[in-house]
């Protein structure tokens, strides 16, 4: 299975706004996430769910995609990794799941697959982790497939 962690682009700081949920994409944000999803768009099969949290400024970034996005109440900015990992039906998906989500539980759950505990790891605004489960010899492993950032896409 394929586990793509695509953090939401840059955002409005919360000073400008009385609701997190309400932030929205800067126009920075904006491309980021155009240039990101033109890059996904090239690499993700036909296939591939899309999940992304209720706040305005991941739809925003998963809008990008032009693709059919579930709304997933756990990917909130307050999510934790089992909510993520059980939304992404981890690691028994058939087909592979993009989730648009938020610090720090994206890292968490980056380093939860990749390490077995979950470390404080840091993904970028705009940036897209892909992990991949396997199995060889009978044992299950997580590998590290891309790490991405909206300005390494062109």
């Amino acid at each position: 299975m394929d586990l793509i962690l695509w953090r939401h682009a840059e955002a409005l700081e919360l000073r400008e706004l009385s609701d997190d949920l309400d932030r929205a994409l800067t126009p920075k944000g904006e491309r980021q996430a155009q240039r990101m999803a033109e890059w996904l768009n090239r690499q993700l099969p036909s296939s591939t769910r899309v999940l992304a949290s209720p706040a305005r400024r991941a739809q925003q970034t998963a809008a990008a995609l032009d693709r059919r996005v579930k709304t997933v109440p756990a990917l909130a900015p307050d999510g934790s990794v089992e909510g993520l990992l059980h939304a992404a039906r981890w690691p028994d998906s058939r087909e592979p799941v993009l989730v648009v989500g938020h610090q720090p539980t994206l890292g968490l759950a980056a380093a939860y697959l990749l390490a077995g505990q979950p470390l404080p790891w840091a993904v970028r605004k705009g940036a897209v982790w892909w992990l991949r489960a396997r199995e060889r010899e009978g044992v299950r492993q997580v590998v590290l497939h891309a790490v991405m950032a909206p300005e390494l896409t062109g």
